[in-house]
């Protein structure tokens, strides 16, 4: 399964970026095989509006099937949840870290964003 996670670096041993609209980088990982590439979200770091509608555009062009992040907005939740993409909510310490805890099933499935537009 092909899955995405938000992170503040360019490698598994990053900390995972608790925004997803603003997250600095997109981790794309195989589950089974653990390969991995980065995807930089620079362009959404300090947009004024719209950094989650993009961000989850960007996501659903890299036909990955979940999202791993600490928090996401409605907007970003919205336009994800258009693209069939499951959400997966608190995830926290390393890419490494939060790709185990998913395949583990540690983390919430979300049905609803967890925080307000604009959260920083």
């Amino acid at each position: 399964m092909k899955i995405v996670v938000t992170s503040q670096g360019p490698d598994l041993n990053s900390q995972v970026d608790p925004r997803f609209g603003r997250a600095k980088n997109f981790i794309v990982v195989d589950t089974e095989t653990e390969e991995f590439t980065v995807h930089d979200n620079t362009q959404n770091l300090n947009a004024a509006q719209g950094a989650g509608i993009q961000a989850g555009r960007t996501v659903a062009d890299l036909g990955v099937e979940a999202v791993v992040t600490g928090n996401v907005g409605p907007k970003a939740f919205a336009a994800l949840q258009a693209a069939g993409i499951k959400i997966f909510l608190g995830a926290s310490g390393t890419v490494k870290e939060a790709v185990k805890k998913f395949k583990a099933g540690e983390l919430q499935d979300a049905s609803k964003a967890n925080v307000e537009g604009h959260w920083m």
